[in-house]
């Protein structure tokens, strides 16, 4: 099974950024563990903070992998593009958030992607990746 894990504005900073909410592991560490954790499948990342470009790998990635584990980040409550873009493509796209963005802010508590994602996991940490991945593997 073919899985890509896209990650949107300021995820590049994740272990550096806000480490009391984001925690201190690089993403591209934790990388590392997931592909460990599911060796019989081919994973992929991909981050950018450009909503243009995270649109652009969507809709490249949307026709041939087997699923999508997307952590649009800020653009969870600005872009409907994203959600065009997911609602676009074929394969199934699991939202991830590490913080639980309903115990933040007002404005987090809109999402233009999770009405299009055929599921939301919001809070677990890093953790919620991990599970994404496990509901692609198992549903799929």
């Amino acid at each position: 099974m073919r899985i890509a894990i896209i990650n949107g504005p300021n995820l590049n900073l994740l272990g550096k950024r806000e480490t009391d909410i984001y925690g201190n592991m690089p993403f591209e560490t934790f990388f590392e563990t997931l592909k460990q954790k599911f060796p019989g499948h081919e994973l992929s990342y991909y981050q950018s903070n450009v909503e243009g470009e995270l649109i652009n790998e969507i809709q490249r990635v949307g026709f041939d992998v087997d699923g999508i584990v997307l952590n649009p980040a800020g653009y969870t409550h600005t872009s409907v593009a994203i959600g065009d873009a997911i609602a676009a493509i074929k394969a199934p796209v699991v939202e991830v958030h590490i913080s639980n963005v309903h115990a933040r802010e007002d404005f987090r508590k809109l999402s233009h992607v999770s009405g299009k994602a055929v599921g939301s996991i919001f809070g677990l940490g890093l953790k919620g990746y991990e599970l994404a991945i496990e509901f692609l593997v198992g549903s799929l």
